[in-house]
């Protein structure tokens, strides 16, 4: 069987992360399907999806280190191609990646305790980003 469920969140700018584990979580809840994988996918260029532990010194942690990869203010050919000002937000959505796959059982994710699916916004400005949650199983 195949569910798909999406949602929005609406985002503060860049090095804003958003905590969707709970709304995955009632997706998969609400199927039907008891045990599979979910894959949550961010439509966009320039925001990515992991798991981290929710807290602010993680979020901070993550943002800086990297800002030190792909730095805001560096020079990027994609400002130059397009007159843009997000060049580092696409190398980091590159990096980090726009999905992840969480299995679940008995209707339940199997995130570790300290582990949440977190969005990351990477663009210069403040975003409504929407997702996809695709539930496989049985």
């Amino acid at each position: 069987m195949v569910r798909t469920v999406e949602a929005a969140a609406d985002t503060r700018g860049p090095g804003d992360a958003v905590d969707i584990t709970g709304e995955v979580a009632r997706a998969v809840a609400g199927s039907g399907v008891t045990s599979g994988i979910v894959t949550v996918f961010v439509t966009g260029s320039t925001a990515g999806l992991t798991t981290i532990e929710f807290e602010s010194g993680v979020v901070a942690d993550l943002d800086r280190t990297l800002e030190k990869v792909a730095p805001r203010g560096a020079q990027y050919q994609h400002h130059l191609r397009w007159g843009d000002d997000n060049g580092s937000a696409h190398v980091k959505a590159g990096i980090v990646g726009p999905s992840l796959t969480v299995p679940f059982r008995d209707g339940r994710l199997l995130l570790g305790t300290w582990q949440q699916i977190t969005m990351l916004e990477f663009d210069t400005r403040p975003r409504l980003r929407r997702y996809l949650m695709q539930i496989v199983g049985e």
